[in-house]
């Protein structure tokens, strides 16, 4: 108490950054718990990949025979690829290895990651560029339609989005390639690697990303125009209407943030959904991939390689995947 009988005023409270704490400590844990889950489920995927390979008729051995090559050294072959060995045995060898990087040894004496090393960034070109043109054409063609509810565009753009994503890739592949290499000649109908093993030129391209991307874009298209309408009806995007904000100030402002996790969502489904289309187009188009390195393998049945591949595509699905569960926990969370 001082002389006048008043208490002197104390320093204020200010619980931020200890509530800022443990929402972090809170989003991690679940981060951890969710990727913990995952690599749970990507062990459990990999045993059932060397199951059902285990399944196929005839193995490697016998599949990458060489021409009159007797019983005797199919034999040899079977066992010195350890197929002799149960196949629970092999998995748990491969599986153990697998976190030091060692992918094994394909079926024809290569090892796998030096055989994935050098198709790896055709496949990343590939994918990232059709990825990017996805989310951009979906973002630009949603927010367009949704800037008009009900009208010509809005109607317009659902109907050719439901179109492009009812489409297989192959069969956009096909189309690509009767107009505009087989009855216009304007893109080249295959891939020809130069030197470094790329594509010759850029125009190889263009076909395989626009198969990839036509499908996707028309999924996520949906999703980033469902998400804009769930948004337009919630109090806070009404009262920038009312306020008088522009159509585009309240779609960019006020309506996008919180569709963010709907579409990121979109955007991390499609990953999985480009990654699996990619065995279709690469081997359509002959894109020197690790499309054609997998179908080389299904037939070869090379479990190590097609493992490999599975296990490298389910890990960059997991990672986008959880960025997705992060950006909605952030997004949610962030909203009162």
């Amino acid at each position: 108490m001082t002389e006048t009988g008043t208490r002197p005023a104390e320093a204020p409270v200010r619980p931020v950054p200890k509530l800022a704490a443990r929402r972090a400590g809170a989003l991690a844990a679940r981060a951890a718990a969710v990727l913990a889950k995952r690599v749970l489920m990507l062990v459990v995927l990999l045993a059932l990949v060397f199951a059902a390979i285990e399944l196929l008729p005839g193995d490697a051995a016998t599949a990458t025979a060489e021409r009159g090559e007797g019983a005797a050294g199919v034999a040899a072959r079977r066992r010195l690829l350890g197929l002799d060995r149960p196949v629970w045995e092999r998995f748990w060898d491969w599986i153990t290895a697998l976190p030091t990087g060692d992918l094994g040894t394909s079926a024809r004496g290569e090892r796998v990651g030096d055989l994935l090393a050098a198709p790896l960034p055709n496949t990343v070109l590939l994918g990232s560029t059709a990825f990017v043109l996805t989310v951009l054409g979906a973002l630009a063609l949603g927010i367009w339609a949704a800037a008009r509810p009900k009208g010509l565009v809005d109607r317009a753009v659902d109907l050719t989005s439901t179109a492009a994503f009812a489409l297989p890739e192959f069969v956009v592949a096909v189309g690509l390639l009767l107009v505009l290499s087989l009855w216009t000649g304007w893109l080249p109908a295959a891939t020809v690697t130069g030197a470094d093993g790329a594509p010759a030129t850029w125009t190889m391209l263009v076909m395989p990303v626009l198969a990839l991307t036509v499908p996707q874009t028309g999924w996520n298209t949906r999703i980033v125009r469902g998400a804009l309408a769930d948004q337009a009806a919630t109090p806070h995007v009404e009262a920038a209407r009312l306020d008088g904000l522009t159509t585009r100030q309240v779609l960019l402002r006020h309506a996008l943030p919180g569709a963010w996790p709907a579409i990121a969502t979109g955007v991390a489904t499609s990953t999985g959904m480009l990654l699996g289309g990619t065995v279709v187009v690469e081997t359509l188009f002959n894109y020197p991939g690790i499309g054609t390195v997998l179908a080389g393998a299904v037939a070869d049945r090379d479990t190590p390689v097609i493992a490999a591949v599975v296990a490298c595509s389910a890990a960059l699905i997991t990672v986008v995947l959880l960025l997705a569960d992060l950006v909605r926990a952030r997004t949610l969370g962030a909203r009162p």
